[in-house]
């Protein structure tokens, strides 16, 4: 009897955990540039909407890719940022890449663009080169320890991809060669543990992935503890710091191994990135849109 109501209740757990795929959370995050010795243009820029997703993983993956699109139809979205881990098999290349082709019926202004992970460089490297290949032929620009500046309403701004740290890929020194003083950096990668040895280049924002928020987060991720120090400093989900520099890691959009999640859930985060001026301008427009459209609703329900 014991060990049916054990069976029950692991059955009826691993059924929660597999709905918790589907169940996508959406965070909106704000970083203002700081000013500081020589970048007072940081002050005057202006919001950058960056939407991230990380950890595709499109063997196990729930969500579907026209739901993003529906629900940021309506919203800005300067840039799609991509930080790794797409895919583990190559008979899953023409998912990962049909995937992204609909994510970018959001047509972002300035393109979007993508980085590898540990998970892609499985891949054997013809089939890795094929990956990137059809990347590039749908519109997205891989970035494989090397830069692309791109002009934001008329302001710099310098697109760092890092290849992956945890593979040993990360090239800091090729990835921030000949990046121009001004204008704002951002940084994307797949294992964020690479702050921790960026004290000698300069950025605005990193955004990468990889931890999954421990996807099996219960009662602690306490198996993230092998894969770097920032787990065991507590840093496997969310905003954070180093060095006085914010830095994001993305729960990510699929999971590893079992297709489940248990106090974590899959992410998807619009960032806006912009002088602290800009976007306390911009965000006094966004609630005064957001009441002129509350009054237009009432009014018509009268």
């Amino acid at each position: 009897m014991l060990w049916v109501l054990l069976m029950v209740a692991v059955a009826l757990l691993y059924g929660k955990a597999y709905r918790n795929t589907f169940d996508l959370r959406t965070n909106y995050v704000s970083i203002p540039l700081h000013s500081s010795q020589h970048r007072e243009d940081r002050q005057d820029f202006e919001p950058l909407s960056i939407l991230h997703l990380s950890d595709l993983h499109m063997e196990n993956l729930s969500i579907d890719p026209m739901r993003i699109v529906r629900d940021f139809s309506g919203q800005s979205v300067d840039l799609i940022a991509i930080t790794g881990d797409l895919l583990d098999r190559h008979k899953n290349i023409p998912k990962a890449v049909a995937y992204i082709e609909k994510l970018m019926q959001l047509q972002p202004t300035l393109g979007t663009f993508v980085v590898f992970g540990n998970h892609d460089y499985v891949l054997a490297p013809p089939k890795l080169a094929q990956l990137k290949a059809e990347l590039a032929r749908i519109g997205c620009r891989v970035l494989v320890n090397e830069h692309v500046t791109v002009d934001h309403k008329g302001q710099p701004l310098h697109i760092i991809g890092v290849d992956d740290y945890s593979t040993r890929r990360s090239q800091l020194e090729k990835a921030f060669q000949a990046v121009p003083a001004t204008g704002a950096r951002l940084v994307l990668t797949h294992d964020p543990n690479i702050v921790l040895h960026m004290n000698d280049y300069a950025y605005d924002y990193l955004l990468a992935g990889h931890f999954h928020g421990g996807q099996i987060h219960w009662p602690r991720p306490y198996h993230l503890a092998k894969m770097g120090k920032l787990p065991r400093l507590n840093m496997v989900k969310g905003l954070h710091q180093m060095n006085g520099r914010p830095f994001y890691i993305s729960e990510g959009l699929g999971q590893t191994g079992l297709n489940v999640r248990l106090r974590s859930r899959p992410e998807i985060t619009l960032h806006t990135l912009g002088g602290a001026s800009q976007l306390a301008l911009a965000e006094a427009r966004r609630r005064e849109s957001s009441v002129l459209q509350e009054s237009a609703a009432t009014l018509a329900l009268e």
